[in-house]
């Protein structure tokens, strides 16, 4: 049995202008709306697939050594219990050693509820040792998203809240 733990949504188009102008800075607010517009939830390529494809709200080209901090557009409201775990697509990764810069992205199901609206960001990198370049239509699959149950050890007390992401749960 596949358990329905989780939905997709986007972010608001006040969110996603302020996330994608401050990493690429300020664009007129038509533009910001088509490419918000052309944003696409996450989906599952087959019946079988694990993986929910994330795609690239604009395209991008990547030469070897060079990075991109890539806002989604996307938010996830999940049970608790679960994590959305990201991984670079096997193929980018195989081919052109397309990586995640924090290796695993991990969303915790109260990320959804942060101040961000839990806007998913997704940094990667051409680590090509062959002098590769990675090139991504609008609307291309760059990552994908897997959701785990995970568990917790029998004396966990924790009652710490979420305000953030990236290292917001490290201030203790």
């Amino acid at each position: 049995m596949i358990n329905r733990i989780g939905k997709f949504h986007k972010v608001s188009f006040a969110r996603f202008s302020k996330d994608w102008q401050e990493v690429f800075g300020v664009l007129d607010q038509e533009t910001l709306k088509d490419i918000y517009e052309g944003i696409k939830l996450p989906a599952r390529a087959t019946a079988g697939s694990a993986g929910y494809d994330f795609y690239t709200p604009a395209a991008f080209r990547l030469g070897p050594g060079e990075s991109i901090k890539m806002p989604t557009g996307i938010r996830v409201e999940m049970e608790e219990g679960w994590v959305l775990q990201i991984f670079p697509r096997s193929g980018l990764g195989f081919k052109y050693r397309l990586q995640l810069d924090n290796t695993v992205g991990v969303i915790d199901s109260d990320y959804f509820y942060s101040d961000n609206e839990g806007h998913m960001f997704i940094k990667v990198t051409n680590d090509s040792r062959e002098e590769k370049t990675v090139s991504l239509p609008e609307g291309g699959a760059f990552a994908q998203g897997i959701f785990l149950p995970f568990g917790i050890t029998v004396d966990d007390s924790c009652e710490g809240q979420r305000n953030g992401g990236f290292g917001s749960t490290d201030a203790r």
